[in-house]
């Protein structure tokens, strides 16, 4: 029995794997929404930094586990490329959610200066992992300077941004902009917040697995199908790293907390960049960020490009858009269907 966990996967287990494990997620992203939208009112924090912060990691933590388990099995492609992939693919989940908000674009009733700091920080991590790549080559004990900047940079941007309590800058309220408050009919209000926060963890335990399971599926894929390492992380791994963030953003949405929704997207982003450097301490034959391909580069630099495009939307707030996705929804499908063709071919 170990042995066949531990061995190589058929195409057939691989497969199940990656459909069991996506099935999974869905079921606990659900879940994971609504005790979430509940712990962010009770502890204070808010939707936004909440959602970036706590709930990104919840629905990162399959993509850590992933980029982790590729890595220090010497797949650093499939490591790389699941980070910088999923961050692409959460991205168009923002568009997923805007077409399943009743009302104005999503951009336009989630717009808040936490969620533009968080875009803003996602475009920052992104450009130094580049940096990290194309740099002067080195290393300290195995792992990459850029590591260390990288945790250094999120820990004090998030001081940054939790500590704003008065910005200059606030986003122009309109008759549709929904405003992060306090539900008046709470969800689970017979349910001790200690116990709210044990099935949250408990449901970020089962996304854990899953994410190892996809991690050994993708390598056994690689191996039996000849499949390109960076298509099979950036793309097919990536798209299941980003489960989480899609199904929990469509929940918010439905749940009316769109704040929350785009905070799980951006802050789920930025925690994934951090997987780079999970990834870089497990790879144990240089820098995970210097055995980056040119495939891995380029869905790192269409994943800043639609981050970019997701602020913009952000920033302008239509209310209404092309095909009610705004101009922002459109040119996301638009850059991440190129970068995947471009992969694939």
């Amino acid at each position: 029995m170990l042995e066949q966990i531990s061995g190589q996967w058929s195409v057939g287990w691989s497969i199940a794997a990656f459909v069991i494990a996506g099935a999974a997620t869905v079921v606990c992203g659900v879940r994971l929404t609504a005790l979430g939208d509940t712990l962010a009112d009770r502890t204070g924090w808010g939707e936004a930094l909440f959602g970036a912060v706590f709930f990104g990691l919840a629905t990162s933590l399959s993509g850590i586990v992933m980029t982790g388990v590729s890595a220090a099995a010497a797949q650093p492609q499939l490591a790389y490329g699941n980070a910088v992939g999923g961050i692409a693919a959460q991205t168009l989940a923002v568009v997923v959610a805007d077409a399943a908000y009743r009302g104005v674009n999503l951009e336009h009733a989630a717009s808040s200066s936490q969620n533009l700091l968080f875009g803003s920080l996602l475009l920052a991590m992104l450009g130094i992992t580049l940096m990290a790549s194309l740099g002067p080559q080195g290393t300290f004990l195995g792992v990459h300077p850029a590591s260390a900047v990288l945790v250094a940079v999120y820990l004090g941007a998030l001081r940054l941004i939790q500590n704003g309590e008065r910005p200059l800058w606030r986003a122009v309220r309109t008759k549709d902009t929904v405003e992060d408050e306090p539900d008046e009919s709470p969800s689970f209000p017979g349910r001790r917040t200690g116990s709210i926060w044990g099935e949250f963890a408990g449901l970020a335990a089962v996304v854990v697995v899953g994410g190892w399971a996809v991690a050994r599926a993708a390598e056994s894929l690689v191996e039996a199908t000849g499949l390109k390492a960076g298509l099979v992380g950036a793309v097919f791994m990536g798209i299941v790293n980003a489960l989480p963030e899609t199904v929990t953003a469509i929940a918010a949405v439905r749940r009316g907390a769109v704040t929350l929704a785009i905070a799980a997207v951006l802050g789920g982003n930025c925690l994934d960049v951090l997987n780079l450097v999970v990834g870089d301490v497990a790879y144990r034959e240089g820098s995970l960020f210097q055995a980056a391909e040119p495939d891995e580069l380029f869905m790192t630099s269409g994943s800043l490009v639609m981050t970019a495009v997701l602020l913009a939307g952000l920033l302008v707030r239509q209310r209404r858009g092309w095909l009610r996705l705004g101009f922002d929804g459109i040119l996301l499908i638009a850059v991440y269907a190129t970068v995947v063709v471009t992969l694939a071919v």
